[in-house]
């Protein structure tokens, strides 16, 4: 039997009405994830790594992008833990998950000057630009929906990926992507981020509690038309 996404991100306790909800909401696309043949090719081993290389390039543009979001919670924010809280969560960008990026930019000889060069595509130009438009259009709890379903869903499809095939993690070129997404670091930092999320939930109107729905689950969406972008390897722009 498929676990559920719960089952897969275990932390996420019944404690945590609003993120639970965000989930339910979105489950038929979190389910269609694992059956994409990007993310299964990760999972077996197969993909080819020229598309592999195209979705680092583009991802590493997003990840700049993604940062920003958080940059723009900053410069709104005269609460000191709200700043130190997300400065704390851009840090973690450019260490951890950028890290995952540069390891394998350096196996394909990724340069600096390349990425540079490197035009976003047209899905990922209109999801971060959707996600920056929130970030200046709302406040905290807007711009934690709007990450939310990046960061959990990755960590989601890699223990996903672990739990059908078990030996994911030590595969000699994906095993690095799978067990960075899977592992304790990653999950520590998103149950902060979920936790963070959850308790300024609980201060939300219900007007605003349907604004965060609505954005969790368009950027879901386009979580998912970032794995079909990859695996066309799709500029259009």
């Amino acid at each position: 039997m498929e676990m559920t996404i719960e089952e897969h991100l275990s932390w996420i306790t019944s404690n945590a009405k609003t993120t639970r909800c965000l989930l339910e909401k979105t489950r038929d696309v979190w389910s269609d994830y694992l059956k994409h043949p990007f993310v299964c090719g990760i999972g077996e081993g197969s993909l080819d790594k020229e598309k592999f290389r195209f979705y680092l390039k583009q991802d590493y543009l997003y990840l700049i992008e993604y940062a920003k979001v958080f940059a723009v919670g900053i410069a709104k924010s005269n609460d000191a833990e709200i700043i130190r809280f997300l400065s704390d969560v851009i840090h973690q960008i450019f260490t951890f998950e950028m890290n995952i990026h540069r390891a394998y930019m350096q196996r394909f000889g990724i340069t600096d000057e390349e990425i540079a060069d490197t035009m976003p595509s047209l899905d990922n130009r209109s999801y971060t630009s959707y996600m920056l438009r929130v970030a200046y259009e709302g406040g905290i709890a807007e711009i934690l929906a709007s990450v939310l379903s990046c960061a959990l869903s990755y960590e989601y499809i890699a223990k996903a990926i672990v739990s059908e095939h078990p030996q994911a993690g030590a595969h000699p070129f994906y095993g690095e992507w799978v067990s960075g997404y899977a592992g304790e670091a990653y999950q520590k930092n998103n149950q902060r981020l979920a936790e963070y999320f959850e308790a300024i939930a609980g201060e939300l109107s219900e007007k605003q509690l349907l604004r965060c729905e609505d954005i969790f689950v368009t950027c879901s969406l386009y979580e998912a038309a970032f794995w079909e972008m990859a695996w066309e390897m799709k500029i259009v722009r």
